[in-house]
């Protein structure tokens, strides 16, 4: 049995249940209405996964299904007993409920109609567990894409999803920041708050409003409120749109105009938090504010703008969340903001230390552990550097008491990985989160491929794991490549030069590797069930594109250093062949938003490539 995440307490009766074909799910008079949605969410996959049509009743006496609420039960709770022929589920609120709902649907994905009789008593060792997505630099994900993943969270038991947005949303009035874009709307922005909420997730809203304003403050209309002077002069680069673009704190339009944002955005939202970012403020202090900032100090200079904000979010109701990079240098200074607070601590190393989680908590500021699915940047998300990173963040959660956890998928150059690459990731987040602790490597993995995947040789995700670290020459290699290195002749390109080489000339061997893996993930559609075999494919497509980005990288040291290399003009053409494949991918999960910035990248690639033939 591979429940995720694993319940605390599980006995075995050693007998059968046999669900009938024509069964009832009785909802007890002790439950919410909300229940109902979630009762409805049992019947219609009994329906999908075995063709068995149940009912739905209040206080029926012959049910197969009943679902009650409260008791001794505390919040998210929950009971499932399975004997022959009934089970119930008991949960100490509706989310109780849901959850053992979630852990009777795993049951019938593993087990079919055939179900071990089972007490089974769970609930969470972290009360906020929660997943961000960033859909901005780079893709703009579908609204059925979206909804698809508040099913997988809510199925893995999280209960919080933020959806990280510079400007890919239409705000009305500020036509010219997402004019070039496929912004969401707030019909989609409501749609999907309702969708998230018939599912036990609390969507918060989530809202750059000090650093990372690229687009709003290249707008001829507001680059007078960026913290440096030259905005909207410099052509687009992946690199400096994350560099740069503060806003200017003594500029009373900037708060004016960024808390009109707040209060158009907060108000589609039930949720009664909001996130307002204020993460990598590197600008700060060095342009417009660079004589106050002297005087005054740049600690002062974030907290009086964050503490406005914030008092801005108390003052209508909601609770103020902020990223915990720049205020981790001046810690005390936490509890100057509006009490109830959140600083949401990030950390997204591979041996992640605890100093960060360890000086909020001496502080007595309130914070959630946000880990990472080590996606930015790679076609195939890191893996394993993903699980060391959650299950290192989780555990300093529990040893501080935090009162949460956010696992991060950042889009940083483009967001190239194919979304559903990240589903192992959030995986890992939600049994850690869930749990206090999480499985070793290899065996969550196969518990993930026989549950999630349903691959029933467990060896899909090893596999997936391993094709990710076959990487010489990645995606942001390519990016400071294209716009630091290549044809500018200047120490930067040197230097690049200098530390890729090594790695590139091992671009044959792990190209071996990479075709290895194709095989065997080829194969694994074998042991896979009909339904998810076609989940394959988005990594063959990436897998490709890695073989050849590889490549590219060991071309560029060689013809740096004077050598002659014969596949060039053959690479520029499979680039092309292969972004079209991409691109196609692209589309099945996401709106057009950026697709064209990778595009660029691609096409000069191949240029560079047939212009170094012709030497």
């Amino acid at each position: 049995m591979y429940l995720l995440p694993e319940p605390k307490k599980i006995i075995d009766k050693k007998e059968k249940c046999f669900l009938p074909y024509n069964g009832i799910i009785t909802i007890m008079p002790s439950c919410t209405d909300k229940v109902y949605g979630f009762a409805r969410i049992l019947k219609e996959d009994i329906a999908d996964n075995l063709g068995f049509s149940y009912t739905l009743t209040r206080n029926g006496e012959e049910s197969t299904i009943s679902l009650s609420q409260g008791g001794a039960l505390e919040g998210e709770h929950y009971i499932i007993e399975i004997d022959e022929g009934k089970i119930r589920i008991k949960g100490g609120d509706e989310r109780g409920i849901l959850y053992g709902i979630q852990t009777l649907r795993q049951l019938l994905r593993l087990e079919g109609a055939c179900i071990p009789c089972l007490l089974i008593e769970d609930y969470p060792s972290l009360l906020n567990r929660g997943f961000f997505h960033d859909i901005t630099r780079g893709r703009v994900p579908t609204l059925q894409w979206l909804k698809t993943l508040a099913d997988i969270l809510s199925f893995y038991k999280m209960n919080q999803m933020q959806l990280y947005i510079e400007h890919s949303f239409l705000f009305p009035e500020l036509s010219e920041m997402w004019r070039d874009d496929t912004p969401l709307n707030a019909d989609e922005i409501m749609a999907l708050d309702a969708y998230c909420m018939e599912r036990g997730i609390e969507l918060i809203p989530s809202l750059s409003t000090f650093g990372h304003l690229y687009k709003l403050l290249n707008t001829k209309k507001y680059r007078h409120l960026c913290e440096l002077t030259q905005a909207g002069e410099e052509p687009f680069s992946f690199i400096d749109r994350m560099a740069h673009h503060t806003i200017d704190v003594s500029n009373e339009e900037s708060l004016l105009l960024v808390k009109r944002m707040i209060a158009e955005f907060m108000s589609l939202f039930s949720s009664k938090k909001f996130n307002i970012c204020a993460d990598e403020t590197f600008d700060l202090g060095k342009g417009r504010n660079r004589e106050r900032a002297k005087e005054e100090g740049g600690a002062t200079l974030y907290m009086d703008y964050v503490g406005e904000l914030c008092e801005f979010l108390v003052e209508n109701g909601r609770i103020p969340m902020l990223w915990g990079d720049v205020m981790l240098s001046f810690p005390e200074f936490g509890r100057k903001l509006p009490e109830g607070t959140v600083c949401l601590n990030w950390g997204y190393a591979y041996n992640q230390s605890e100093d960060s989680t360890r000086i909020y908590a001496e502080n007595g500021v309130r914070q959630y552990v946000c880990p990472g699915v080590a996606g930015w940047n790679q076609l195939v998300n890191l893996q394993r550097n993903s699980y060391e990173n959650i299950s290192r963040m989780c555990g300093y959660a529990t040893k501080y008491k935090a009162e949460g956890m956010l696992n991060t998928d950042w889009g940083d150059f483009g967001h190239i990985n194919h979304p559903a690459f990240s589903i192992p990731g959030i995986i890992y987040g939600a049994v850690a989160s869930w749990n206090g602790s999480i499985p070793p490597y290899k065996e969550i993995n196969r518990n993930i491929s026989l549950l999630e995947y349903k691959e029933f040789s467990g060896k899909l995700l090893d596999l997936v794991g391993e094709m990710s670290e076959q990487e010489s020459f990645g995606w942001g290699d390519l990016i400071y490549w294209k716009e630091k290195g290549g044809g500018q002749g200047t120490e930067q390109r040197d230097k690049f030069l200098a530390e890729t080489s090594e790695r590139v000339m091992k671009a044959p061997e792990k190209n071996r590797e990479i075709d290895r893996c194709v095989q065997q993930l080829t194969a694994c559609m074998k042991s896979m069930d009909s339904s998810t075999r076609k989940r394959i494919y988005p990594y063959l497509v990436a897998a490709e594109g890695m073989k050849l980005f590889n490549r590219i990288g060991m071309i560029v040291v060689q013809a740096e250093r004077g050598y002659f290399v014969e596949e060039i003009f053959q690479t520029a053409e499979e680039l092309e062949k292969w972004y079209y494949q991409y691109r196609l991918l692209w589309y099945t999960v996401s709106r057009e938003s950026e697709l064209y910035r990778i595009g660029e990248v691609i096409f000069w690639y191949s240029d560079y490539l047939r212009d170094l033939k012709r030497y």
